[in-house]
């Protein structure tokens, strides 16, 4: 039988099958390769997270801590003194840009610090070449800082008894009031301490040492129990800060870790401290700057709810989530922090640098270049300036965030800060709507990050009463530093007038902020006088603890309406 002959129906259905084969495998190797695609482009970009991750690990365990080049101000310091101690007695000579000789200025000291003149007359009392009489022209000065050793020194209080020739009545002063009854440490040294372990973070056990080695023995725990009490002093203070801050306008937030010690259990809670600044001298405010703490168990929005019941207004503050239904309300207001939309791009940039990063930092760096010139102006002509330039770079970053963000993968870094600024566009854009609103938390972040810093000294809190205590001595201190007060004099003062049964009608009198009015510069009497006044070898007979004092031409006014002593 012969074999039949394929017709070309049969030839054209074949090659319609194989064409179909072929396209579904070139379909198959289309679809394959997009993915390898894809996978590769994923890997790259896991690669380049990874490698931005490390370094921000890299730069936050062995490089700089802020845009500031602060590694190399530490290296020029050691060039420098290496330099000194090499050549001492050699001028070091000074580069000119110019033919013009350059002469350095001279730099003064601070007029209000003690000063000890020391008179060096000549060896001689006649001329040395022919003998003649002497006569004064002048004489030249030059002052140098010096430091006078801390002391301590026993106060001995005696109160002598009289009696009556005629009843035989005894007569006898009555016993000054302390800190601690039966205690050994006065307001003075009570408020050394407290400064010590809140203000400088040194903890009692180095405190300890330290007294050790200028003669005093003293227990770490006689130093704890003594600082509790004489804090528990300041609760109102603390309270009365709290009270202020709430009627003002605008109020500036942040939060940092703070492990608090589990009892019995050898491991750590995560609680949290938070900081509330109200400070508008940015915008030309005469209402003096407030700053209080508050610890807590755990980071959750109902915190700051129950602390800033009550408050209307503006609160300044980052991305947290927890903060959301504070604003649900509408009596407080969001504004949020443009220097964590920058440090976003930063952190990008610094690594890996792209045209896209490059103008985002520049618009940024001159959004603040302008509000650096308005600083301190009122807030209408704030409010002008922003509109007039302000707010044209303002838009022009916006369009870029908008345009440019959309065509970049959703997984890469730069496109999630773009997108972090994009979803937070409203708040970032309140301060052009109002003069008194800062671009920036920078204000809470400042007043939050010595307690980061000192943190390292001590790890955790052992407990949630000791937290508290902590953020009451540490909203005084801070509060002090705002106000440009002397802290530790000022704790020893109002620890003694409010141990003296000071009204409570009164608070506001011993306020750090002076009762609701900002002395300037020149009217705030920055007295240490308990550091000074402790180095005098013979006391006057009126030495009272005198500091805290606002002056003005002619006259003085002292917290509670006293005059200063003579």
């Amino acid at each position: 039988m012969s074999e039949q002959t394929p017709s070309i129906a049969d030839f054209l259905a074949r090659i319609a099958l194989l064409e179909a084969a072929v396209s579904a495998r070139d379909i198959t190797i289309a679809e394959r390769d997009e993915q390898l695609r894809r996978e590769r482009a994923e890997a790259a970009l896991r690669i380049q997270r990874l490698q931005l991750q490390i370094a921000r690990f890299n730069r936050k365990a062995f490089g700089r801590s802020s845009e500031k080049l602060g590694q190399m101000l530490l290296e020029l310091e050691d060039l420098e003194t290496d330099f000194a101690v090499g050549l001492p007695d050699i001028e070091l000579p000074i580069v000119a840009d110019t033919d013009k000789v350059r002469v350095l200025p001279v730099r003064k000291l601070n007029p209000n610090l003690p000063r000890k003149r020391i008179v060096r007359e000549p060896s001689c009392a006649c001329c040395p070449g022919c003998g003649g009489d002497l006569r004064a022209m002048g004489e030249d000065s030059e002052e140098m800082l010096d430091l006078v050793a801390q002391a301590w020194q026993a106060m001995e209080t005696i109160r002598p008894k009289y009696s009556c020739r005629t009843c035989d009545k005894i007569i006898q002063a009555p016993a000054p009031a302390k800190a601690i009854a039966r205690g050994k440490l006065s307001y003075a040294a009570l408020a050394h301490i407290m400064m010590a372990k809140w203000g400088y973070h040194l903890p009692f056990y180095r405190q300890a040492q330290m007294m050790a080695a200028k003669g005093v023995d003293i227990e770490r725990s006689t130093l704890a129990r003594s600082a509790g009490y004489a804090a528990a002093l300041l609760d109102p203070i603390y309270n009365r800060i709290r009270e202020i801050g709430r009627t003002r306008t605008k109020i500036h937030t942040d939060d940092t870790r703070l492990p608090i010690l589990a009892p019995g259990t050898g491991k750590t809670h995560k609680g949290a401290l938070w900081v509330y600044v109200a400070d508008d001298r940015n915008s030309g405010s005469q209402e003096p700057p407030i700053a209080w703490y508050r610890a807590t168990m755990g980071r959750v929005g109902e915190s700051v709810m129950t602390e800033l019941a009550g408050f209307a207004g503006t609160l300044q503050a980052d991305g947290f989530s927890g903060y959301n239904q504070i604003y649900k309300g509408g009596a407080i207001r969001e504004a949020a922090c443009l220097a964590h939309l920058r440090r976003k791009i930063f952190d990008v940039h610094d690594s890996q640098p792209t045209e896209l990063s490059t103008t985002a930092m520049a618009g940024i760096q001159a959004i603040y270049r302008i509000e650096e010139e308005i600083r301190g102006l009122p807030p209408a002509e704030r409010l002008a300036a922003r509109r007039r330039r302000t707010r044209p770079l303002v838009r022009a970053l916006r369009r870029q965030l908008m345009r440019q963000g959309n065509g970049l993968s959703h997984h890469a870094d730069i496109a999630k800060a773009f997108a972090y600024g994009a979803r937070r566009w409203r708040a970032f854009n309140r301060f052009l709507h109002d003069g008194q609103i800062e671009p920036d938390n920078l204000i809470a972040e400042r007043a939050i990050r010595g307690f980061t810093v000192g943190r390292r000294n001590w790890l955790f809190s052992g407990s949630f009463a000791g937290a508290e205590r902590s953020a009451v001595v540490l909203s005084i201190i801070e509060t002090c530093k705002l106000c440009g007060v002397d802290a530790e004099a000022y704790m020893a003062d109002v620890t003694e007038r409010i141990q003296n049964d000071w009204p409570a009608s009164r608070w506001d009198e011993l306020m750090p902020c002076w009762g609701g009015r900002l002395p300037t510069a020149s009217q705030c009497a920055r007295m240490s006088s308990l550091k000074a006044q402790s180095r005098e070898t013979v006391r006057g007979r009126d030495y009272q603890n005198w500091h805290g004092y606002v002056s003005a031409p002619g006259d003085w006014q002292g917290v509670g309406g006293e005059s200063p002593p003579r």
